[in-house]
């Protein structure tokens, strides 16, 4: 009999249960059932094999001659010839005892050492003999549990060297060594292995509760943002609409004005007209009677022509010097002002608290130690022109000023220094940053404020700066009216050093080391600016200089 006739194409196995469809093929019930079902969507219905399409699906009717077959083989123990499937592949593991093409095993044997496919396997289930055999999963590795040197099963472990051996290896090179059976040891590390899964699965339940905590925070994140940029679109909206309300009351008073006074104007300009066209009828009338020869005639009617009417209104007009509606624009010039003011001073408040929204907290980052970790954070600084004292030279691409005699030609600029001859920076700093200072001359301050510090005061003599001068032989830190002396090797290259969120600034005395001057450990309220003033407490020091370094990540001592 060719047994591959009573085998079913679809699932390669023995007939099971198995039905005839109208072309005549057979197959198990449920394998051409499943096979159906994923043709419903089609509604039409096919063969495996010979593709012939159904319409409708047709009822499947058991085969009751191929069913009894199938049963009489099973009963007088022929099986079907197995599938390609159930052979092994090179993938595969494959039967120890096969001979010829191998099938795939079914399970490894640690005592016998072999491994079997499902065949061979019966006897380890069917004989008691084989009872106490320790069955495992299909291994290629069956061989690594045989000594090379002795070819004995390897059933101790040496905890000494770490490592499985046989009890022949116990009298040899491990000998004295402390062993103990394999499946001691192996107990004993699945206890710790538990142990570690244990906490690894701890582990991954608190991550997943932190993931659904941060899920939380991000969606209460971004709710709070759309509602904050909801609520601030209204309010901007709604300054722009006062502003444009004010803007057409401006407009619609100067036009008002404009219209009232060029009415006068024109009133004014028609009453002149008329009288002039009086006057010259009047200037006609009397040269008439001027050429008037006869005397008696003249004198007739000169008593009437020769009287002038009052004029009503004064001999000159007087337009007084006004500037019209020029000073309208001065005052709302003046209003711009102010409200720039207010937006530069609140402004920085507004985005301090932005950048003060922090869901997590900041792990503790170590400051850095060497000049190479510092350079990590070098931060390119320029100085603003708009802040620089009347008397400061900003060149270098404004990253050096100096201290001079003669006034410098900037413009008018509220930002400006007034008092002492200083200047700020153009770039805000916050995070983590570094730069250094090279400096020259008497006496030079280095320091770090406010944007909104006071443009007539000096630096160090409030608590919205934190100022290091630096003198030739000595160095004094001023903060909130607060001098301490600091100590020092004197050095013309200062390193600075901050860590905004952290509150760290550190100022370094830079030459062949890094040497720590002064360290603030303080809450900065605001984005900070680096700072110049050249000159010191009691020194006016001409042609002293101070100016950022280009740093490089790859520079070294």
């Amino acid at each position: 009999m060719d047994q591959a006739k009573i085998c079913c194409s679809i699932c390669l196995d023995l007939l099971k249960d198995p039905v005839t469809i109208p072309c005549g093929h057979s197959y198990c019930r449920n394998c051409i059932k499943d096979h159906w079902d994923g043709e419903d969507q089609r509604r039409i219905h096919s063969c495996p094999q010979c593709r012939k399409e159904f319409i409708p699906r047709p009822v499947l009717e058991k085969n009751i001659m191929l069913a009894d077959l199938v049963e009489h083989l099973k009963k007088t123990g022929l099986q079907a010839v197995p599938a390609d499937h159930c052979y092994a592949g090179p993938d595969d593991v494959a039967c120890d005892v096969c001979t010829g093409r191998k099938m795939k095993a079914a399970k490894s044997c640690l005592v016998c050492l072999v491994t079997y496919c499902e065949k061979h396997l019966q006897l380890h289930y069917e004989s008691p003999a084989f009872q106490k055999h320790k069955l495992v999963d299909p291994s290629k590795k069956l061989q690594e549990n045989i000594c090379s040197h002795h070819d004995e099963v390897m059933k101790i472990f040496c905890r000494t060297d770490q490592q499985c051996i046989c009890y022949l290896c116990t009298m040899d090179e491990h000998k004295g060594h402390e062993t103990v059976p394999a499946a001691t040891e192996r107990t004993e590390k699945q206890k710790e292995l538990q142990v570690s899964r244990q906490q690894i699965q701890q582990r991954i339940q608190d991550r997943v509760k932190d993931l659904k905590l941060l899920q939380q925070e991000a969606e209460a994140i971004n709710v709070s943002a759309d509602k904050a940029v909801e609520d601030n679109e209204k309010i901007f909206a709604e300054l722009i609409r006062l502003i444009q309300k004010r803007r057409s009351d401006v407009k619609q008073q100067i036009r008002s004005q404009q219209e009232t006074e060029v009415s006068r104007v024109r009133e004014l300009q028609e009453k002149l007209e008329q009288e002039i066209t009086e006057l010259k009828r009047k200037d006609a009338e009397l040269e008439q009677l001027s050429n008037t020869e006869d005397h008696n005639q003249f004198l007739h009617n000169y008593p009437s022509l020769s009287a002038l009417s009052e004029s009503t209104h004064s001999s000159s007009i007087n337009i007084h010097p006004l500037r019209y509606f020029e000073d309208v624009t001065a005052a709302v010039s003046e209003l711009r002002d102010k409200l720039q003011d207010i937006l530069r001073d609140t402004w920085t408040n507004i985005s301090m608290t932005v950048t003060e929204v922090d869901v997590l907290l900041p792990e503790s980052e170590p400051e850095p130690k060497t000049r190479a970790e510092f350079l990590k954070f070098s931060q390119e600084i320029t100085l603003d022109p708009n802040t620089a004292h009347m008397k400061l030279l900003l060149s270098e691409g404004n990253r050096k000023v100096a201290l001079m005699r003669q006034q410098q030609l900037y413009p008018d600029h509220p930002d400006r220094f007034t008092g002492w001859p200083q200047v700020l920076s153009r770039e805000s700093l916050t995070g983590r940053c570094y730069w250094e200072v090279e400096w020259r001359g008497e006496g030079v301050n280095i320091a770090v404020s406010y944007k909104n510090i006071s443009r007539a005061g000096g630096f160090g003599f409030n608590d919205k700066s934190w100022s290091l001068y630096c003198y030739t032989d000595s160095y004094t830190f001023y903060h909130n009216n607060i001098k301490t002396p600091v100590s020092g090797p004197v050095s013309s290259r200062i390193g600075v050093y901050l860590d905004h969120r952290a509150g760290i600034l550190s100022f370094y005395s830079v030459s062949k080391t890094m040497t720590l001057l002064h360290r603030v450990q303080t809450t900065f309220t605001q984005p900070l600016h680096a700072r110049f003033c050249i000159g010191s407490l009691f020194l006016t020091s001409y042609g002293s200089s101070a100016e950022f370094i280009k740093l490089k990540q790859s520079e070294l001592f």
